[in-house]
């Protein structure tokens, strides 16, 4: 300390007074490089002269970087007190130092390889969870929260291959099996190739990539060390394997999230909960008792298998835990709280550089615009579906879509485009699929008429028809690609814009971006996933910027706080709720106890089939059909309610009232044959009302500032009466007055004037025949295409009389400014003209 000198000093000598060509120092041959003072300590396993980057290798200091006081020495003594002893430095050697080789997006080798030594927040989660496992045995959870760009893949694979070779102080294998869960259809292919690279023996991990069970039910049966598959894959395993006697295992869920709470994981942990073969068969053959006996000891198994396995450990990993994974994995804390078993937080990466601040320059936009009514009579329609139809009317408007798409495009081009030397992308996140859409055409529009050197390319899945035009879209048929290459295409140079509707909003891993456009309405953890697109660090890369269309900057506030620091529930869900949502539902006299009873009967004796199953759900079917469509939804969403919240709180506690569970089956079967009798929507309300002004203006701009204290989240708490209210109507007029307080604002005459001919341009260029007609090479003649628009654009004045009055009425009363206005429209006209034979050609 007496020197002045700090860590930084450390590292610039190491970027320019250290040579990587010196044998020592070169890459392989040194396994790590630490820069290093009395309170901090960074290390890189490979120096690139100036171009080394060293990652932070400090514990973290009340929430945020740095290391905490040591009252025993400097803050940065655990280095050789405990990471550099031998025992540590042989066990990072042994289990966790990796040379593996970077694989491109179908798995070969590129060539290039690359030396993996753990942060210290890996090192410590690992370490505690594996010692925690050892001592303890199985049949405990355990919940990683780790920052979204912290390296969680690694951790997992550190934690799965680790495992896989646990045990105990008797010398038992304390996991027969490891199993690693992702909650995504397809298999996340970097996760699979990370836990791969990591074996050091071939054939430790299997991979099951298709929704067929077979070859997850051999890896089971033969006891395969680690298997890798979907969530999605399990409920076919209960199909192929009846029970798996006496073994244990460890469950590892990445992005852990309410999804694992559901009958897919109910069906995973019968698979594995038979304790020994005798009580396998017996459940399997249904001996012993009378039938009543027989179904009575089968509601009791389902119910134990539901809750806590003493054969079983769960390992959840995310970066964004909901109430219900806190409540599920998190640990419990003598207060009532649940918090998680490791740390990483947000704040901490965001101080230490690891990940970058997206919130530091948002700017918020917000959307204005006008309707009024152009027709004579007024009609009444139900309300709320109106003004959500006429909201969707004005999102989906050309006009707005151009209007935005030009501003991301220009902001792009002027404040963008320079960043990462030149290498900087974005992404637009949409609210839906034809947004989607719509805005790829209107990005492709933009780029050809300005004349960008850059492409934009669009993510959805499925097949969009758009409604305007009856025209359907895929993702691949808009990129002119294989839907699989989109990720790996947009890598190259060209490609800037990445629009997205749902798609890559989370696991999508690409540092070249710089800037987001958002026009979604965003909250909770999808907010937090969204916006963290733009977290990865590259060398050349400075904070962030977001462009946002749909939210508020105090919604965005909101929604990131309780992932800053520590994230904590604060108190369980209370399990005497299930009594009230089961009234609920019992109290609309759609079904009564005997044919709970009777259902059970079948469903849990050993002859049960859905064909036995139907007569009793049928007639509560037909009860429910004969209900008014407000009544018909209030039902559904009682039993919704508590099949839900039943499922989750299955998995944490075991019930000892197997009514409960009954009616959780009758009703869970119930759910899906309540056809709620769907009323049309107003569609008609559009074709009443033109839009009269559009306008963006900014709001607000600046850095969102997060506080400094952890974030609590309540328990699941969003438990109604299932009712739901009738839906009034109200007369067009008053709904458009709605609309026009609460999304209008003070429209001046220009943006009036502005709005009216971008709509009269559209009109006239989309007007059948009028493309050919003013085709110079079929009308050569100037004189005789300037008529021909001045028919047109007469046609298209008369047919916006309605919606644009006060405008009507300055054209057809001051000369001097119609004539300017039709000469400016005929350019703009020919303009629009030019762009689409180019866009053609």
């Amino acid at each position: 300390p007496e020197t002045n000198q700090t860590v930084k000093d450390a590292i610039w000598q190491y970027k320019h007074d250290r040579d990587p060509k010196e044998p020592l120092l070169k890459f392989g041959r040194c396994l790590a490089h630490f820069a290093v003072d009395t309170d901090l300590a960074y290390m890189t396993t490979e120096l690139k002269g100036k171009r080394t980057f060293f990652l932070p290798f400090n514990k973290g200091d009340e929430g945020g970087a740095g290391n905490p006081a040591n009252a025993d020495g400097f803050r940065s003594d655990y280095l050789w007190k405990q990471t550099w002893q031998p025992d540590s430095l042989l066990e990072i050697i042994q289990h966790f130092l990796q040379v593996v080789d970077i694989l491109d997006d179908k798995g070969k080798k590129t060539g290039k390889r690359k030396l993996i030594f753990p942060r210290y927040h890996q090192l410590h989660a690992v370490r505690g969870l594996i010692a925690h496992a050892k001592a303890q045995g199985p049949g405990n959870n355990y919940l990683v929260e780790h920052s979204a760009g912290s390296g969680k893949s690694n951790t997992l694979a550190w934690t799965a291959h680790r495992l896989s070779g646990l045990h105990d102080a008797t010398d038992k294998r304390v996991f027969d099996s490891i199993i690693i869960i992702t909650d995504r259809r397809v298999l996340d292919r970097q996760l699979r190739q990370t836990v791969q690279s990591f074996e050091k023996v071939k054939g430790v991990v299997t991979a099951i990539e298709t929704q067929k069970s077979t070859k997850l039910a051999q890896a089971l049966e033969t006891g395969a060390d680690i298997i890798i598959t979907t969530i999605q894959t399990f409920p076919f395993v209960a199909e192929k394997v009846g029970e798996i006697p006496g073994k244990s295992f460890a469950i590892l869920i990445d992005e852990a999230h309410s999804s694992v709470t559901g009958e897919a994981t109910a069906s995973m942990k019968s698979v594995l909960s038979a304790k020994d073969l005798e009580s396998a068969e017996d459940a399997e053959e249904g001996t012993g008792g009378d039938d009543e006996d027989a179904v009575n000891a089968a509601i009791e198994a389902t119910m134990k298998k539901r809750g806590r396995l003493p054969n079983v450990s769960f390992f959840a990993f995310t970066a964004t835990p909901k109430n219900r994974t806190l409540e599920l994995f998190g640990t419990p804390v003598q207060d009532g709280t649940f918090q998680p078993f490791s740390l990483y937080s947000m704040r901490q990466a965001i101080e230490e550089g690891f990940i970058k601040d997206v919130l530091k320059n948002y700017t918020t936009f917000k959307v204005y615009f006008g309707l009024n009514k152009k027709i004579e009579d007024d009609p009444e329609h139900p309300r709320k579906k109106a003004i959500a139809l006429l909201k969707s009317y004005a999102d989906l408007h050309p006009h707005g879509i151009m209007t935005k798409a030009d501003i991301m495009a220009e902001h792009f081009h002027t404040q963008v485009r320079q960043h990462i030397k030149g290498s900087a992308k974005a992404m637009v996140v949409t609210r839906s699929r034809l947004h989607a859409v719509r805005y790829k055409q209107a990005f492709d529009a933009v780029i050809k008429r300005d004349k960008l050197p850059y492409q934009a390319m669009v993510a959805f899945s499925g097949t969009v028809k758009d409604p305007d035009t009856g025209l359907e879209f895929t993702e691949a048929g808009m990129n002119g690609i294989a839907e699989t290459q989109t990720a790996k295409t947009f890598e190259q140079d060209k490609y800037k814009f990445l629009i997205v509707a749902e798609k890559f909003q989370t696991g999508f891993d690409q540092p070249m971006l710089y800037a987001m456009y958002v026009d979604k309405k965003l909250s909770g953890v999808n907010c937090v996933q969204t916006l963290s697109r733009l977290n990865r660090t590259h060398p050349d890369k400075d904070e962030p910027v977001v462009l946002d269309f749909a939210n508020e900057m105090d919604e965005i506030q909101e929604a990131f706080q309780p992932y800053y620091e520590t994230t904590f529930l604060t108190e369980a869900t209370d399990p005497n709720k299930l009594y009230d949502l089961k009234r609920n539902a019992e109290d609309f006299l759609l079904y009564y106890q005997p044919d709970v009873d009777a259902f059970a009967k079948i469903y849990f004796g050993p002859d049960g089939t859905q064909e036995k199953l139907r007569p009793i759900l049928d007639p509560v079917v037909d009860r429910f059909g004969e209900l008014e469509a407000d009544q018909q939804k209030s039902f559904r969403k009682a039993v919704n309610d508590y099949v839900r919240i039943y499922s989750f709180l299955a998995h944490i506690l075991t019930f000892t009232d197997s009514g409960l569970e009954k009616s959780y089956q009758f009703l869970r079967f119930l759910r899906p044959l309540l056809k709620v009798r769907k009323e049309p929507l107003p569609t008609e309300v559009t074709d009443e009302i033109n839009m009269e002004s559009y306008k963006v203006s900014q709001t607000a701009s600046g850095s969102i500032a997060l506080i400094n204290k952890d974030g609590g989240l309540d328990p699941i708490s969003d438990i109604g009466t299932g009712e739901v209210r009738e839906e009034e109507t109200a007369p067009l007029s008053e709904i458009i007055h709605y609309i026009n307080e609460n999304f209008g604002t003070d429209f001046t005459a220009d943006d009036k004037v502005k709005y009216f001919a971008e709509d009269m341009k559209r009109r006239i260029v989309e007007k059948e025949g009028f493309g050919k007609a003013m085709d110079p090479a079929v009308n050569p003649s100037p004189d005789s295409r300037r008529l021909i628009f001045g028919n047109y654009y007469e046609d298209a004045l008369e047919d916006m009389i309605d919606g644009h009055t006060e405008i009507y009425k300055k054209l057809v009363s001051d000369e001097g400014f119609a004539q300017i206005f039709q000469l400016a429209m005929f350019k703009q006209v020919l303009k629009a003209l030019e762009r689409r034979s180019a866009s053609v050609a």
